[in-house]
């Protein structure tokens, strides 16, 4: 339980932080508009909607927190599962475990956000589990994928893999890599993440590499994607004139491999605590207009880590309950996009279309051989 006089301690110290957005020109216009008998909400501009998903964000961590974070710990994969088109839940191909990737650019907080997510909803206090760029941790370990648990517990239907980040300047060569990320079987824990220029490290830890492709681990298809993005550093970039950094995240969110099945994959905005309130909110919408998808469905702003360096959980209620909806978002995706079980006719059909193309294969370049052929037999 939380510790209610604890919060009342800090609450005049850290409100402003934690309702950062209270502190908008339009929030009393916002307000205004919440209490309105007749809403119109074709008369909600980007920003107040804004405004009024924060305020949802703030009601619902105080009343559903515990709630919600009690469904994660119970939940199995499958159990966000509808059944439709009078398929059985028998039929579909479920996994044991569903698979949420983590993907971003260098220094966007992807192991913060897994910090942050083993603190709300493993119980595990400040101890960082997953380790950031800004640690000191052997250079190895941004080299290779990492799979966490982050509930802590033997029965947990899910686990979050955190990744090596991209680079702005290798955006190509990134897709590529996500690509062979969202193939069948193409994650698994420890699996080696190597790009040009990374041949002169592996002598130097070779000793520590040795079991990174090890086949103990196990292979997972990945179901979910969050992709994380240094809202701070895209902003002030943009203020510069540089568009990189926002037109490479485009690449990365609009990129086939992750729309090809689940529909946009789920944003998460790191350090906009480093902006002031009003750019902080600019900055999500020009994200969000630029990647041509919703202002407050799908999208997150989440500090992961407060200005004296910890973990946000019970000093930003806000930010703990937006990663725990944030990953119950994407095991709802997960669930409701699992596959029918392939039968036996589906592989007799698909063995048959492929003998059927290699047959077509064949017969396509027959008449060059039976033109080559006689004139070979006509000059010996």
């Amino acid at each position: 339980m939380r510790d209610e006089n604890f919060l009342n301690q800090h609450d005049e110290e850290s409100g402003a932080m934690n309702y950062w957005w209270r502190s908008s020109t339009k929030f009393v216009e916002c307000v205004k508009f919440k209490f309105e008998k007749m809403q119109n909400l074709s008369k909600m501009t980007p920003l107040l909607k804004v405004l009024r998903e924060m305020e949802r964000l703030y009601l619902m961590s105080t009343d559903s927190l515990d709630e919600l974070r009690q469904k994660l710990m119970s939940y199995k994969a499958g159990d966000f599962w509808v059944p439709v088109g009078g398929i059985n839940k028998d039929d579909m191909d479920i996994p044991p475990v569903n698979t949420i990737l983590l993907v971003g650019f260098h220094n966007s907080g992807k192991s913060s956000l897994v910090n942050l997510m083993y603190s709300v909803l493993g119980r595990s206090g400040l101890i960082p589990f997953a380790q950031t760029s800004s640690g000191n941790a052997c250079a190895y370990t941004t080299l290779m994928m990492e799979e966490h648990n982050v509930l802590r517990s033997a029965r947990s239907g899910f686990c979050i893999y955190d990744t090596r980040g991209f680079d702005y300047d290798g955006v190509d060569e990134a897709l590529l890599e996500l690509k062979e990320w969202m193939a069948p079987d193409g994650v698994h824990h420890k699996k080696l993440c190597l790009r040009p220029g990374d041949d002169v490290l592996l002598p130097i830890l070779d000793n520590k590499l040795e079991d990174a492709s090890s086949s103990m681990f196990m292979k997972r298809n990945v179901n979910c994607v969050m992709v994380v993005a240094n809202a701070s550093e895209i902003y002030v970039s943009l203020r510069l004139g540089d568009f990189k950094p926002l037109d490479a995240l485009k690449q990365l969110f609009c990129s086939p491999s992750l729309n090809q099945s689940n529909g946009n994959p789920i944003l998460i905005l790191t350090h906009g605590d480093k902006l002031s309130t009003e750019d902080r909110i600019d900055c999500r919408l020009k994200i969000s207009k630029h990647l041509g998808t919703s202002e407050t469905n799908g999208i997150y702003d989440i500090v992961c880590v407060t200005e004296y360096g910890l973990l946000a959980d019970e000093y930003d209620p806000i930010s703990a309950y937006a990663v725990t909806e944030a990953v119950y978002r994407a095991l709802l995706i997960s669930d409701r996009a699992q596959l029918v079980k392939k039968t036996f006719m589906d592989w007799a059909l698909y063995a048959l279309s492929w003998l059927l193309c290699f047959l077509a294969g064949i017969f396509a370049v027959w008449p060059m051989f039976s033109i080559v052929w006689p004139r070979n037999t006509k000059a010996s």
